[in-house]
């Protein structure tokens, strides 16, 4: 079993940054891609940026440019450094191992960190 837990997450004006942490713990030797997703209520969790154990990252349309994920495979962490933020960046983020690009995950959700973006 694997658990991540998420932190990083606040409030922040538009234009600014927040950097996000997500922690894995347990049986963490296998992880292959890592992934970000955000849910706001009433719509579909969306995948924002993966990255896989050679460090090749992927990213949604939407954050190109803006965000950028990163990975430390000793320390079983995976970073999400987010700027130029938009109000529509709103959001619960979560982390998970991604085993179906972008649209299975093999592990439990944890309880996420929201990010909230004023206008």
């Amino acid at each position: 079993q694997v658990q991540f837990v998420e932190s990083g997450g606040g409030l922040v004006q538009a234009g600014g940054s927040l950097r996000l942490s997500c922690a894995a713990s347990g049986s963490t030797f296998k992880l292959n891609v890592i992934g970000w997703w955000r849910q706001v209520p009433g719509k579909a969790r969306e995948m924002v940026a993966s990255i896989d154990s050679g460090l090749h990252t992927n990213y949604a349309d939407s954050v190109k440019g803006r965000f950028t994920i990163s990975r430390d495979n000793a320390k079983n962490t995976v970073t999400l450094q987010m700027d130029g933020l938009k109000p529509e960046d709103t959001a619960v983020y979560h982390c998970n191992e991604d085993v179906g690009k972008g649209r299975l995950v093999r592990w439990s959700w944890g309880q996420g960190t929201q990010v909230t973006v004023s206008s």
